[in-house]
């Protein structure tokens, strides 16, 4: 029986010693990879701050105005009678008008821009996208007032006037009252504030939607297309379950952008501390609004009673984006993709 033939002594079998592998990164690597985690670090610090100081004036509201603060619906600092209740409600109505019209809209955009636009097009209407997104909210809103709002009253009287057997689309007047006369009844409602924020919302969640379908897997789509599926076959199969996180995230998105919409909505919105479910009828709140219109000639306990309502509303705004990052993080978009 001949001997084992012996191995390596020395950094091989006969000494299997864990060997510590050098990450070999370069200095402008080592850099970049600390000055990211310094940002990131930085960024959750400002955020951590402003949520920390916004607490602390949720303190002392309590202390003057009671939990009634969360249910009450007028806003009377001289008679201790303060709460959000109004101002959340209308904040939530205006949001869901806003997504209602801008997500469709978006997604469709989308679609158009990175599946069916001709080469030459595509490039502009990415460009178009991008230059919307970076437009003020203060110029939609001017433009919304002028403009949108007498186009946008006359399509609220038709739906109040045909569809108001719904209950948030009817308006206590007479339908078949002269226009000039029901014009007041229209202006300046959650609807139209909706659509305004609407026009914000769409070049947001269409360039999310729009980056993320662009990457879908090219040999995925073409096994669709080998087993005979058409284009839209192609997209219902293989861009849009891709594109699922995106959707998700392009809307929560929108959403958060739409809950702390300020300056549009305060130029367009008839200012009501009342709870109004009837989104075409004039008058409702949002808490943003509500902060700047009254943040100049606040008291101190008024000023840290609108401050507690932006504790409220920077707390919906950060679990919308927690429970998007959950969505995200669990979805298939941007995974397993040929490059």
């Amino acid at each position: 029986m001949s001997a084992a033939a012996p191995g390596p002594i020395l950094g091989g079998w006969d000494n299997e010693a864990p060997r510590v592998l050098d990450r070999g990164l370069l200095p402008s690597e080592r850099i970049f990879n600390g000055s990211s985690r310094a940002i990131g670090g930085l960024v959750l610090f400002i955020t951590g701050s402003i949520g920390f100081f916004l607490f602390l004036q949720l303190i002392p509201t309590l202390k003057t105005y009671g939990w009634h603060f969360f249910t009450q619906v007028q806003w009377l600092p001289e008679l201790k009678e303060v709460g959000v209740a109004a101002a959340l409600t209308g904040t939530f109505e205006v949001a869901i008008v806003a997504i209602t019209v801008a997500v469709p809209l978006a997604l469709l955009t989308a679609l158009y821009i990175s599946e069916y636009a001709p080469r030459a097009v595509k490039g502009p209407l990415i460009s178009l996208i991008d230059l919307m997104a970076a437009v003020p909210s203060i110029i939609y809103g001017l433009w919304g007032f002028f403009l949108f709002e007498p186009f946008a009253a006359s399509v609220t009287r038709w739906l109040s006037t045909y569809l108001g057997w719904f209950p948030p689309f009817h308006v206590a007047t007479d339908t078949h009252a002269p226009v000039v006369y029901e014009a007041t009844y229209y202006y300046g409602s959650t609807t139209i504030a909706g659509f305004v924020v609407a026009m914000m919302v769409i070049p947001i969640a269409c360039a999310v939607m729009r980056g993320v379908f662009a990457q879908s897997p090219p040999g995925e789509r073409e096994g669709a297309l080998a087993l005979g599926a058409t284009k839209w076959g192609v997209i219902r199969s293989v861009v849009l379950p891709f594109g699922r996180g995106a959707i998700i995230g392009g809307t929560m998105l929108g959403l958060g952008r739409a809950l702390g919409e300020t300056v549009a909505v305060l130029l367009i919105i008839s200012p009501v501390y009342a709870i109004n479910f009837h989104v075409l009828q004039t008058g409702s709140l949002t808490v943003a609004s509500m902060i700047a219109a009254r943040f100049g000639e606040a008291t101190p306990n008024e000023l840290s009673a609108l401050l507690a309502a932006g504790f409220v509303l920077f707390a919906i705004t950060m679990l919308v984006n927690f429970i998007a990052a959950i969505f995200i993080t669990r979805s298939r978009s941007g995974a397993a993709t040929e490059i």
